[in-house]
Protein backbone atom coordinates (compact mmCIF):
# COMPACT_ATOMS: atom_id res chain seq x y z
CA UNK A 1 0.00 0.00 0.00
CA UNK A 2 2.97 2.57 0.80
CA UNK A 3 4.54 1.74 -2.46
CA UNK A 4 1.04 2.39 -4.41
CA UNK A 5 0.97 6.06 -2.10
CA UNK A 6 4.21 6.65 -3.48
CA UNK A 7 3.60 5.92 -6.65
CA UNK A 8 0.74 8.07 -6.82
CA UNK A 9 2.17 10.47 -5.74
CA UNK A 10 5.15 10.75 -7.97
CA UNK A 11 2.77 11.04 -10.69
CA UNK A 12 0.82 14.37 -9.38
CA UNK A 13 4.41 15.98 -9.58
CA UNK A 14 6.02 17.57 -11.95
CA UNK A 15 10.31 18.39 -12.81
CA UNK A 16 10.16 22.05 -11.27
CA UNK A 17 11.81 21.50 -7.89
CA UNK A 18 9.47 24.40 -6.29
CA UNK A 19 7.40 23.43 -3.03
CA UNK A 20 3.35 24.50 -4.09
CA UNK A 21 3.37 26.96 -1.12
CA UNK A 22 6.75 28.89 -1.80
CA UNK A 23 6.52 32.02 -3.26
CA UNK A 24 9.07 33.96 -5.00
CA UNK A 25 11.87 36.24 -3.10
CA UNK A 26 10.46 39.73 -3.19
CA UNK A 27 13.01 41.04 -5.57
CA UNK A 28 12.67 38.51 -8.01
CA UNK A 29 8.99 38.60 -7.80
CA UNK A 30 9.19 42.30 -8.27
CA UNK A 31 11.75 42.24 -11.33
CA UNK A 32 9.29 40.03 -12.92
CA UNK A 33 5.96 42.05 -12.32
CA UNK A 34 7.72 45.55 -13.39
CA UNK A 35 9.41 44.23 -16.31
CA UNK A 36 5.66 42.99 -17.27
CA UNK A 37 4.43 46.13 -16.83
CA UNK A 38 6.67 47.84 -18.63
CA UNK A 39 5.16 46.22 -21.60
CA UNK A 40 1.74 47.91 -21.36
CA UNK A 41 0.41 48.96 -24.27
CA UNK A 42 2.36 46.71 -26.56
CA UNK A 43 0.02 45.33 -28.98
CA UNK A 44 -1.86 42.27 -29.36
CA UNK A 45 -0.68 40.12 -32.21
CA UNK A 46 -1.71 36.58 -32.74
CA UNK A 47 1.44 34.04 -32.34
CA UNK A 48 3.24 37.18 -30.89
CA UNK A 49 6.30 37.17 -28.98
CA UNK A 50 8.52 40.46 -29.09
CA UNK A 51 7.00 43.78 -28.25
CA UNK A 52 8.42 44.89 -32.07
CA UNK A 53 6.29 41.89 -33.06
CA UNK A 54 3.15 42.22 -30.39
CA UNK A 55 1.98 39.61 -28.24
CA UNK A 56 -0.25 37.07 -27.74
CA UNK A 57 -1.01 35.98 -24.30
CA UNK A 58 1.71 32.57 -23.95
CA UNK A 59 4.16 34.63 -25.88
CA UNK A 60 3.95 37.42 -23.12
CA UNK A 61 4.22 35.13 -20.42
CA UNK A 62 6.73 33.07 -22.30
CA UNK A 63 8.48 36.80 -23.51
CA UNK A 64 8.51 38.38 -19.24
CA UNK A 65 9.84 35.02 -17.90
CA UNK A 66 12.88 34.43 -20.75
CA UNK A 67 13.80 38.39 -19.97
CA UNK A 68 13.76 38.73 -16.53
CA UNK A 69 14.03 35.04 -15.14
CA UNK A 70 16.05 33.14 -17.27
CA UNK A 71 12.91 30.71 -17.87
CA UNK A 72 11.14 29.57 -21.23
CA UNK A 73 8.13 28.43 -21.34
CA UNK A 74 6.33 27.15 -24.32
CA UNK A 75 4.55 29.12 -26.49
CA UNK A 76 0.75 27.76 -25.55
CA UNK A 77 -1.40 28.51 -22.97
CA UNK A 78 -2.18 25.06 -22.10
CA UNK A 79 0.99 23.69 -22.28
CA UNK A 80 2.36 26.88 -19.75
CA UNK A 81 -0.56 25.34 -17.43
CA UNK A 82 1.29 22.02 -17.06
CA UNK A 83 4.66 23.61 -15.67
CA UNK A 84 5.13 24.51 -12.50
CA UNK A 85 2.54 23.77 -9.15
CA UNK A 86 -1.06 24.54 -8.95
CA UNK A 87 -1.17 27.55 -6.40
CA UNK A 88 -5.06 27.81 -4.78
CA UNK A 89 -6.62 31.08 -5.74
CA UNK A 90 -6.03 32.47 -1.63
CA UNK A 91 -2.56 31.98 -1.67
CA UNK A 92 -1.87 33.69 -5.29
CA UNK A 93 2.06 35.81 -4.58
CA UNK A 94 2.87 38.20 -7.39
CA UNK A 95 4.51 36.35 -10.60
CA UNK A 96 2.38 33.89 -10.18
CA UNK A 97 0.16 32.89 -13.84
CA UNK A 98 -3.11 32.37 -13.75
CA UNK A 99 -5.21 31.08 -16.47
CA UNK A 100 -8.62 31.51 -17.70
CA UNK A 101 -11.16 29.91 -20.05
CA UNK A 102 -11.66 33.09 -22.59
CA UNK A 103 -13.02 30.96 -25.92
CA UNK A 104 -14.63 27.81 -24.16
CA UNK A 105 -11.84 25.87 -23.67
CA UNK A 106 -9.80 25.10 -20.66
CA UNK A 107 -6.67 27.22 -20.22
CA UNK A 108 -6.90 29.07 -23.03
CA UNK A 109 -5.51 32.39 -21.58
CA UNK A 110 -2.86 33.22 -18.92
CA UNK A 111 -1.89 36.26 -17.34
CA UNK A 112 1.18 37.38 -14.60
CA UNK A 113 -0.53 37.94 -11.00
CA UNK A 114 0.82 41.65 -9.92
CA UNK A 115 -0.73 41.02 -6.45
CA UNK A 116 -4.16 42.94 -5.19
CA UNK A 117 -6.42 40.99 -7.25
CA UNK A 118 -4.68 42.41 -10.35
CA UNK A 119 -2.86 40.82 -13.39
CA UNK A 120 -1.34 42.08 -16.64
CA UNK A 121 -1.86 40.05 -19.78
CA UNK A 122 -2.16 40.19 -23.68
CA UNK A 123 -5.65 40.41 -23.76
CA UNK A 124 -6.81 39.57 -27.56
CA UNK A 125 -7.01 40.55 -30.80
CA UNK A 126 -6.90 44.70 -31.10
CA UNK A 127 -6.01 45.10 -27.32
CA UNK A 128 -2.82 45.75 -26.07
CA UNK A 129 -1.20 44.31 -22.48
CA UNK A 130 -2.87 45.87 -19.82
CA UNK A 131 -3.94 45.02 -16.07
CA UNK A 132 -7.13 43.71 -15.26
CA UNK A 133 -8.72 43.04 -11.74
CA UNK A 134 -9.29 39.17 -11.17
CA UNK A 135 -12.87 40.46 -8.96
CA UNK A 136 -14.32 41.62 -12.10
CA UNK A 137 -17.10 39.29 -12.45
CA UNK A 138 -16.04 37.84 -16.28
CA UNK A 139 -12.65 37.44 -15.27
CA UNK A 140 -14.08 35.69 -11.92
CA UNK A 141 -16.42 33.59 -14.03
CA UNK A 142 -13.75 32.14 -16.41
CA UNK A 143 -11.03 31.88 -14.06
CA UNK A 144 -9.19 27.95 -14.14
CA UNK A 145 -6.57 28.37 -11.62
CA UNK A 146 -3.31 29.34 -11.31
CA UNK A 147 0.34 27.97 -11.11
CA UNK A 148 3.85 28.84 -9.57
CA UNK A 149 6.93 28.38 -11.64
CA UNK A 150 10.30 27.89 -10.20
CA UNK A 151 12.70 30.11 -10.82
CA UNK A 152 16.41 30.84 -11.03
CA UNK A 153 16.99 33.09 -7.96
Amino acid sequence: MLLFALLLGACASTSDNLPSHQAYSPPTARKLTAYARSLIGTPYKYGGYSPKAGFDCSGFVDYVFRHSARVSLPHNSRLISRHGFSVKSGQLREGDLVFYDTNHSAYSHVGIYLGNHRFIHAPSSGGRVRTEDMRKTYWKRHYNGARRIALRE
